[in-house]
């Protein structure tokens, strides 16, 4: 009972206080850029009508689509033991977590907690986070050589390049940063992937191998846990059939997929937009490089990108507005809602213990 108190005080403070400071960083970020390069006469030049609205509406819808994704993926992870409820609470939860944590670390560690509050054993609770954060890369991976490829590496990249210049080289920081983020992307799928379905033991005692370095030893014991809990999650899922990933990698795909469309949707309630592809090609590579950022759910560094990323298709003095309106609708709700629902569902999951 006592350890239960301890992980309700922990989450509570690490999570709720924490809050204001993604939001903080973003709108200094914000003020900054619009201090420097907006000019407020130009927002003469924009007329709010129905059809923003209407535009402004579908964007909005893509976020529900994105969250109803990952409502299926988790129904169909749990096979059927969470209800729809128990999966919108979790999704909720974990998108709160993940925005008030750095985009390197992620919400996936406290995960567990609230998938195994919901009812799931310790061992499946970390096979079906690990399961989701396998899925999530994966599609990363999948999706950013089949753009490259499509739009070609010159579109994506090039931003702020004089002309003769190479756009694929390690001085232009867009691709310097996508490189190091998808790099880390498919390294860490390519271990998730042998751990779940090759050799989980041999994973295990790589990991504590390498954590018998001094500089990292102290973590061994962890590496010990993460280990035991991957031959767990591999038990779970490798006898799976096709059709099982099948559903929960498309369930994947809608969810990732209508997040991107987001931007589209907000760029066409106020100017307009032909290259649709590229825009949403331009937003995937632009998550990947939202990996190195250090700063709670990338705030700050999201803006910053977004203003400099996709100003090419954002009239001159819109894109710092823009990346402002874009996080209103894709990232700051999940603060508000996190925020009024996470003491309830602790105060309920806790007091429900206490009185057994």
């Amino acid at each position: 009972m006592q350890k239960q108190y301890k992980d309700e005080e922990i989450i509570t403070r690490k999570h709720v206080r924490k809050i204001i400071y993604p939001i903080i960083i973003g709108i200094a970020v914000v003020v900054f850029l619009l201090q420097r390069e907006v000019d407020v006469d130009m927002f003469a030049v924009i007329t709010f009508t129905w059809y923003s609205a209407f535009w402004l509406a579908i964007a909005f819808l893509m976020m529900v689509i994105r969250d109803l994704g990952y409502i299926v993926r988790l129904k169909i992870l749990s096979e059927g033991d969470f209800s729809w409820r128990q999966c919108f609470n979790v999704i909720m939860l974990w998108e709160f977590s993940s925005a008030i944590t750095p985009s390197a670390i992620g919400g996936t560690g406290v995960a567990i907690f609230f998938v195994n509050r919901e009812g799931l054993s310790i061992g499946r609770s970390t096979a079906v986070v690990m399961a989701t954060s396998f899925l999530d890369e994966l599609y990363f991976i999948v999706m950013f050589p089949l753009l490259f490829f499509i739009v070609t590496g010159s579109a994506l990249f090039a931003i702020g390049v004089e002309p003769g210049e190479d756009v694929i080289s390690f001085t232009n920081e867009f691709f310097y940063f996508a490189l190091i983020g998808y790099t880390v992307k498919f390294v860490f799928v390519l271990v998730i992937a042998y751990g779940l379905f090759v050799n989980p033991r041999g994973l295990k005692w790589g990991l504590l191998w390498i954590f018998r370095l001094p500089l990292i030893r102290k973590w061994r014991y962890k590496m010990h846990e993460t280990g035991t809990d991957l031959i767990h999650t591999s038990r779970v899922f490798r006898k799976k059939p096709a059709v099982f990933w099948i559903k929960v990698f498309t369930a994947t795909f809608f969810s990732w997929t209508a997040r991107y469309w987001v931007v589209n949707f907000l760029l066409l309630a106020f100017f307009v937009v032909d290259e649709h592809i590229l825009i949403f090609a331009r937003q995937l590579v632009m998550w990947i490089m939202m990996l190195v950022s250090p700063t709670p759910g990338g705030s700050g560094f999201a803006e910053f990108v977004f203003s400099r990323y996709l100003g090419d298709f954002i009239p001159l003095g819109f894109a710092v507005v823009m990346a402002l309106i874009w996080r209103l609708v894709s990232y700051y709700p999940y603060l508000f809602i996190g925020a009024i629902m996470l003491p309830r569902w602790l105060a309920g999951k806790f007091s429900r213990k206490k009185k057994l």
